[in-house]
């Protein structure tokens, strides 16, 4: 929906799969710290064989995103740099792990899509096909919903329907428009100020802001 008014995304799941592509440098420290067993025979990283690794492991976990974040967050980078250099007021990072890597401290707003664990749960297994058990440990392996929207700046309603949907999306676009104002093109014409922005940013992400507790 966001694609669709126009919206710069950067997709940390699209970023995910790039960085671990055959040739990658994370690739390699993949198949060097799990072995040739999740690469499939064409050299490719056998997502499958991995996840039934990880999700199960938390210890593997962290193993893996001490990989593939660094990797992720760098290309991340340039794609933002790539959409200020372009113009955009804003761009929205798509970030499905935004909590558990800390990188909620480094965007003005967050904004969490929310519906119920069950509803994720029977969401997840439709799309995937999955049993409920991997679909279980799956959503296990993240911070749970209502944990996350106590970092919330802007909480979405996903429970309803796609007309529901589309509503909140629209106010979301409005609200972003009008923090925006004039000031992001005053940024945009002098970088230096584009950066102290950012800059402050950062500092108060890391020092003044602190999750709200949920309501949830």
């Amino acid at each position: 929906m966001l694609k669709a008014s126009n919206v710069p995304i950067v997709d940390a799941d699209v970023i995910a799969r790039e960085v671990v592509e055959p040739g990658m440098p994370a690739l390699e420290k993949i198949k060097k710290a799990f072995g040739d067993d999740v690469l499939l025979p064409d050299g490719a990283l056998d997502r499958k064989k991995l996840g039934s690794i990880i999700f199960n492991d938390e210890g593997k976990r962290k193993q893996l995103n001490a990989i593939v974040h660094p990797a992720v967050r760098k290309a991340m980078l340039w794609q933002v740099l790539a959409f200020w250099i372009r113009g955009h007021k804003y761009c929205v990072m798509d970030v499905p792990l935004l909590i558990e890597g800390g990188l909620w401290q480094l965007v003005a707003q967050v904004v969490v899509v929310y519906c119920s664990e069950e509803l994720q749960l029977q969401r997840l297994m439709l799309r995937d096909g999955s049993s409920r058990e991997d679909a279980t440990s799956r959503l296990k392996s993240q911070l749970p919903i209502t944990e996350k929207v106590a970092y919330a700046d802007i909480v979405i309603d996903n429970s309803g329907s796609k007309q529901d949907l589309e509503r909140h999306i629209d106010g979301l676009l409005q609200k972003l428009e009008k923090q925006s104002g004039w000031s992001w093109r005053l940024s945009w014409l002098v970088p230096p100020i584009g950066l102290l922005r950012a800059l402050w940013i950062l500092l108060w992400r890391r020092v003044a802001r602190r999750p709200k507790r949920s309501s949830k």
